[in-house]
């Protein structure tokens, strides 16, 4: 079973994202987008206080990480 996790390497602003991506094997491009959509339709606090939380609970996974 994999871990979730922050990605190093596909991130553009703390690798949250990214790192759902890698987990569940999405195009993490879909998530981006899919993540202003929701941005536009609840609001910009809803969603930023998610990302900030998931940023600070999901640890980082490095590149020579298992």
């Amino acid at each position: 079973m994999k871990k979730l996790h922050r990605s190093s390497k596909d991130k553009m602003i703390a690798g949250v994202l990214g790192g759902v991506a890698e987990t569940f094997n999405l195009d993490s491009s879909l998530l981006r987008l899919g993540a202003v959509f929701l941005c536009l339709i609840t609001g910009i606090v809803p969603l930023l206080v998610t990302y900030l939380v998931a940023w600070i609970i999901i640890p980082l996974k490095f590149p020579g990480d298992l």
